[in-house]
């Protein structure tokens, strides 16, 4: 919730490793571990979490895809603790998180026999969830006043490096984002092409919509493997995206 004033701030329920987070930077901020290499790092829980489903070690499995969450929020958090924010470690921390999310998904439906065209909704699914949640947190995040602003709403082309890392590698990584993430941006502008003009949203709509972030998502799968239900976790997540266009229609009706 560092990204957003005061007043916007709201409980995030997806944002449950931010604890971690903070905890496991503070531990790094005097050493020689940079933002990328934490980065990195959640990638390695996440291929461990695949491991442990292709084995059907589904309670560690469950405790990685945790631990990656976790991970996931001290890329960050240390960025500001060492004052070295940058476009790399942004898109490369994305680019991570949606081909986690595609293999998580292939690693499930292959242990579970789930038909792949099957596998294939439940990720593209859970991309526009996720695209939903952040179109519209982005959105709070430029309006709020005093908010973080790196990212933006509509990403045209790509920024001017920071200091610390070269134009290059930026380019690279915001070509790759944009092939990966683009088409999910331009369904969910097309759903709600007026959502940037409005002023800010609602505390309760953003945690409503918090249902649909990444680590929200994450933890439902981190739950439903040891429970038994890995044959459930496509098809649900398959129906858990009627609630974009309820969300939607809030926010276009009553927002």
């Amino acid at each position: 919730m560092s990204k957003l004033n005061a007043s916007d701030k709201f409980l995030d329920l997806s944002d449950y490793g931010r604890s971690f987070g903070r905890f496991f930077a503070l531990q790094l901020k005097e050493t020689r571990f940079t933002p990328i290499h934490v980065t990195l790092l959640f990638g390695i829980s996440g291929l461990f979490a695949i491991y442990c489903i292709l084995n059907q070690y589904y309670l560690a499995a469950g405790f990685f895809i945790i631990l990656k969450s976790g991970i996931d929020a001290a890329d960050g958090e240390l960025a500001r603790l060492k004052n070295t924010p940058s476009y790399v470690g942004r898109y490369l921390d994305s680019v991570f998180d949606i081909f986690l999310n595609f293999f998580f998904l292939m690693t499930i439906c292959y242990v579970s026999k789930t038909p792949f065209w099957v596998a294939i909704l439940a990720f593209i699914s859970i991309q526009l969830q996720g695209t939903l949640y952040n179109y519209y947190y982005v959105i709070l995040r430029n309006k709020s006043i005093g908010g973080d602003n790196t990212s933006k709403i509509f990403e045209y082309k790509a920024p001017k490096a920071l200091p610390g890392e070269t134009q290059k590698a930026v380019n690279i990584l915001f070509g790759i984002y944009t092939i990966v993430y683009g088409i999910f941006d331009k369904v969910i502008h097309f759903l709600d092409s007026e959502a940037y003009k409005v002023k800010t949203f609602p505390n309760w709509f953003m945690t409503l919509l918090s249902l649909y972030g990444l680590g929200f998502q994450l933890l439902i799968i981190a739950f439903m493997l040891p429970l038994g239900w890995i044959e459930f976790i496509a098809p649900f997540f398959i129906l858990y995206s009627l609630l974009i266009f309820v969300l939607i229609g809030i926010r276009k009706t009553i927002i």
